[in-house]
């Protein structure tokens, strides 16, 4: 099959649109309908996969997304590479709304969640490393070069959902140096890797999280009233990540070889 599309976006909350004159395709997946069909047009002269992963009308919350779908639909179109807008809290008060951040590493606390496509057999992918070195340095760069400054770096605990963090909670994790907290980085990250795909968040803060300042708490509409008033400029700044991105991948891309020496079976192969 002649790949649709090598990079793909997938948008978080309320990052619901990103390509004009888009054609939409819907893809079957072993493990149903992804979120949306995925719209593919063309952005800098590349083609580009657009899928919101909760839906472009939020129908999905963070717990029901349908993370394997969404990862396996990208893959079979031809996906590579991903860049992953999100919205995120702080665990720290020098990273204030309006802050983009770029993180290096992931903690998993999820607890529901279907976390692999491997169902049987001993397949273990390397993870030490969750975010593609590679894309993740290009966004940095790519970022910079528009003047907006990022964190380079950061942990971004990823909590079940869908009810905010206690201040208890937030505590907790602060003091173990995580500085990010959201609810669905995890297990899209991982299924990526799975896929053998690049895989990079753009992590926008939209509040500190309820254990960093005293107040009421996090509240949805504070979040979304954030993430809106930074919406045209977090999607200019996904355009230049993609258009600016070299045709393909490094020969030793850690992403692209993940599988390698793994004996699997993937459903349907």
């Amino acid at each position: 099959m002649t790949p649709i599309a090598d990079i793909a976006v997938v948008g978080g909350s309320g990052f619901y649109e990103f390509l004009e004159d888009a054609e939409e395709v819907k893809v079957d997946t072993p493990f149903g309908a992804p979120s949306d069909p995925v719209a593919v047009g063309e952005v800098g002269g590349k083609r580009v996969a657009f899928l919101p992963r909760h839906g472009r009308d939020h129908r999905f919350p963070p717990h029901k997304i349908p993370y394997r779908a969404n990862m396996w639909a990208l893959r079979s179109l031809g996906v590579r590479r991903i860049v992953a807008p999100t919205a995120v809290g702080s665990l720290t008060p020098s990273y204030g709304p309006g802050t983009l951040v770029v993180p290096d590493q992931l903690v998993d606390r999820t607890r529901n969640r279907v976390q692999t496509f491997f169902d049987e057999g001993a397949c273990h992918v390397p993870f030490a490393d969750p975010y593609c070195p590679a894309l993740r340095a290009h966004e940095i760069a790519t970022a910079r070069e528009t003047g907006w400054v990022p964190a380079g770096s950061g942990t971004l605990v990823v909590i079940e959902g869908p009810r905010f963090s206690t201040r208890a909670e937030s505590l907790w994790f602060a003091a173990q140096g995580w500085t990010l907290v959201g609810m669905t980085g995890h297990p899209e990250a991982v299924l990526a890797r799975e896929l053998a795909m690049c895989y990079a968040p753009l992590a926008l803060v939209t509040d500190t999280d309820a254990g960093v300042e005293e107040g009421e708490g996090v509240t949805q509409a504070e979040v979304f009233e954030v993430f809106a008033a930074n919406t045209k400029r977090l999607r200019d700044l996904v355009a230049k990540v993609v258009a600016s991105l070299p045709p393909d991948r490094d020969d030793d891309d850690l992403c692209a070889h993940a599988l390698d020496g793994i004996s699997f079976k993937l459903p349907g192969g």
